[in-house]
């Protein structure tokens, strides 16, 4: 690997305020798309989003969270089922990013750590937020803490993503070797999800997805009924088999803090049990109708636009 194959300011394993910052040139490659919102926001442009405002959109049934403000008494009383009026108004929309950052993306055998990639494809989106006016906020989640950053607009929004990634990476990588304080912490991270996103949000979810259990996707198909939501995957070309390795061969890894010695007959079970892992993530997300989208920690994120569009 060269020096000029990393991105801007990085060395594929620490995380400066510069590289981040430089996301912006990445998010400002992406072209406007907007997908459609579920309920009331507040904001300063016109846009699909429905929710409480002056122009009528339509009745549907009332669901927990919606305002009781806005029930159709009429409606309700006609057919003995509670439903709510939807509107099409003004809005600023909440962004919210859970961002991963185990153990176990602390693994890179090409250019970056998946960390600093998952840093990287956080940083982009949150920009990509900011330069459409929207409001930013996110669960960054380790084993041992997690941080909860409240949607806020304009620079105070992707700041306070900066700033807390950083800190965050490197505190990571201080405790590499330390054992997992809380094997919940996903779980946890998606119960603070759900306290801070409000109806009508988008949801990023950036992770290697080993860490999602049942118990995740409750919490995230309740929170899919009032939200939008998206994943990206982060991969590794090891950890894909995209890498091509001698017929015979002992390779040192360091996995998460684990340290081990591969042949060729352990990397095909280990190979495996990364596709499984994969697998289990990408069909946890169809479930709840989520796409979801990968990023190789191979390649510089911006020779990766399409995944992001």
């Amino acid at each position: 690997m060269l020096k000029s194959d990393l991105p801007l300011f990085s060395d594929g394993i620490n995380i400066t305020e510069k590289e981040l910052l430089a996301c912006q040139n990445i998010a400002r490659a992406l072209p406007e798309k907007r997908a459609k919102a579920k309920a009331n926001l507040a904001g300063h442009r016109s846009s699909a989003i429905k929710g409480r405002g002056m122009e009528f959109a339509e009745v549907r049934h009332y669901q927990s969270g919606d305002d009781v403000r806005t029930i159709d008494w009429r409606v309700t009383a006609r057919t003995g089922k509670a439903h709510t009026k939807l509107f099409v108004e003004e809005r600023e929309r909440p962004i919210i990013i859970l961002l991963d950052l185990s153990h176990s993306l602390y693994f890179g055998s090409s250019l970056l750590l998946q960390a600093v990639q998952a840093a990287h494809v956080a940083t982009t989106l949150g920009w990509n937020a900011i330069l459409h006016g929207d409001r930013l906020g996110a669960i960054i989640a380790t084993e041992q803490e997690h941080i909860e950053l409240k949607p806020r607009s304009r620079q105070q929004g992707i700041l306070q993503l900066v700033s807390a990634i950083k800190q965050l990476h490197q505190r990571q990588l201080n405790a590499i070797a330390a054992q997992e304080a809380d094997p919940e912490h996903m779980l946890n991270a998606c119960k603070r999800l759900r306290r801070i996103a409000k109806p009508g949000s988008l949801i990023w979810i950036v992770s290697d997805g080993r860490h999602f259990s049942a118990a995740c996707l409750a919490m995230l198909s309740d929170l899919k009924r009032h939200c939008d939501m998206g994943a990206f995957l982060i991969t590794d070309p090891l950890r894909e088999g995209n890498l091509v390795l001698p017929k015979h061969f002992k390779l040192p890894v360091k996995d998460g803090g684990k340290e081990r010695i591969i042949d060729r007959h352990s990397y095909e079970h280990w190979l495996q049990n990364q596709h499984k892992i994969k697998a289990e993530f990408t069909n946890m997300m169809q479930k709840i109708s989520v796409e979801t989208r990968f990023i190789d920690a191979g390649k510089r994120l911006n020779q990766q636009l399409g995944a992001l569009r």
